[in-house]
């Protein structure tokens, strides 16, 4: 990269994808609070809906810092429009039924595991503090939607059919995950994050394994989904973030 600004705009830019991710898939599982199948489950998805959110705050903290341009986290999560937004299009997608909250943690945990481990050594002492911390709470979340695929996937004929019927639905949105990606480049060209090995093979395995233990099919490669980093999505972030930022929206300059 040619110069400082260039840097910290591809590193801008990152961290908006990263926080952006956290973001949106946090607020769906929020929408479980008082509506999980057992109490448990309801605070165990809570949990976890706060555990992405602290991660988002962090990261849009450190892109706003980057930025340069004096806009905090929330000025990043309130001021924004829908188009200006950069998580996958999985993460957007209605909370569905208890399955389809499942499955889509399980696929974007075990992404974002193997994120984070690479990300922790990134020569940002900021961003591989960040990273290591969200590393501790996205194990968990992984090893949490891992055992529930076990359990519903093996479970009844009910929930094996609920859940891949989830997978099915989901598996057009994983190819997302792992596209082309100019950002990445170019911090990975600059030396501020390491290359990912295989990412995609690495993230295959480990989802294939556990369907297949939970008696589940993989399904076949098909048409992905994309447009999500360039900030096309579809009609439910929009409606998302309507709720989400109506109070802010209506009471600009106010702080909470």
């Amino acid at each position: 990269m040619k110069s400082d600004t260039t840097a910290d705009r591809a590193l801008f830019e990152y961290l908006l994808q990263l926080g952006d991710d956290r973001l949106v898939l946090g607020h769906r599982l929020s929408e479980w609070c008082g509506h999980a199948p057992i109490l448990e489950e309801d605070i165990a998805l809570a949990n976890m809906a706060l555990d992405c959110i602290g991660q988002a705050n962090n990261l849009l903290s450190l892109a706003g810092e980057t930025e340069s341009r004096g806009r905090s986290a929330d000025d990043l999560t309130y001021s924004r429009d829908e188009m200006d937004y950069r998580n996958l299009t999985i993460v957007e997608l209605p909370k569905g039924d208890f399955g389809f909250t499942i499955a889509r943690q399980f696929l974007f945990s075990s992404f974002a595991v193997n994120q984070l481990k690479v990300l922790q050594q990134s020569s940002h002492a900021e961003l591989a503090g960040i990273a290591a911390k969200a590393l501790k709470e996205s194990r968990y979340h992984l090893r949490h939607s891992h055992q529930w695929v076990l359990r519903l996937g093996d479970g009844t004929e009910e929930s094996h059919r609920r859940l891949q019927q989830a997978i099915d639905d989901l598996w057009m949105y994983t190819g997302e995950l792992f596209e082309a990606n100019d950002p990445e480049d170019a911090l990975i060209a600059e030396g501020v994050i390491p290359e990912q090995p295989r990412p995609e093979s690495v993230w295959r395995k480990s989802v294939t394994d556990a369907m297949e233990e939970a008696t589940l099919t993989v399904p076949q490669d098909q048409y992905m989904i994309t447009g999500g980093r360039f900030g096309r999505h579809t009609e439910h972030l929009g409606h998302m973030l309507a709720q989400m930022q109506v109070l802010p929206r209506s009471h600009p300059g106010a702080t909470w």
